[in-house]
């Protein structure tokens, strides 16, 4: 399978069929057991630092801390790849409907409020790739339909995006090709 600029790629399949594992080891998470994983022509393994810095992984688990407020986990975790100015943190809060949660610890969000936020980080890591677990988990038709569009942005501006999904994903713009894991 191949995934080039504007490309989003459905990764679908029954529950234990393998697409947590698979895009685990698409983000050099686990070691596939047959075949290689390259990334613009080199296998990843041969520089690890210099493929993680091209893709951002979202997980089944939000990866937030829980004690750090919607801006402090952005500025931490994002800031651990680059320098973010406040108002951009702001304004991507404000366009998942963050802002007047903007002060408050990640604990006290709902679950669809944190899978936002968590969203919000890899929207800010400044990532070519997205490799999304459900994302759209937790999320009302307003917040898939959000993320779907804030996915379709990312085509838009050349990134491409493999989401593992049990419905298959509605991208605005975008055609999204199927693999299909059994």
């Amino acid at each position: 399978m191949d995934a080039a600029a504007g490309d989003c790629v459905h990764i679908a399949g029954p529950n234990g069929s393998g697409k947590t594992t698979f895009l685990r080891v698409v983000a050099g998470l686990l070691t596939p057991e047959q075949g290689s994983v390259r990334w613009q022509g080199q296998p990843i393994a041969s520089d690890r630092d210099a493929y993680g810095a091209t893709f951002c992984y979202l997980g089944h688990s939000d990866g937030l801390k829980p004690e750090f407020t919607c801006r402090e986990n952005l500025a931490y975790e994002v800031g651990l790849r680059r320098r973010l100015d406040a108002a951009i943190i702001d304004g991507t809060l404000a366009h998942l409907g963050l802002s007047q949660s903007c002060d408050q610890p990640a604990r006290s969000l709902s679950a669809g409020q944190r899978r936002r936020l968590s969203m919000a980080r890899v929207m800010l890591a400044g990532a070519a790739l997205w490799i999304l677990d459900e994302p759209f988990t937790n999320l009302d038709v307003g917040g898939v339909n959000l993320l779907s569009e804030v996915i379709a942005l990312h085509l838009d501006a050349g990134g491409a995006a493999l989401l593992a999904t049990h419905q298959p994903p509605a991208i605005p713009r975008h055609g999204v090709r199927r693999l299909d894991l059994a």
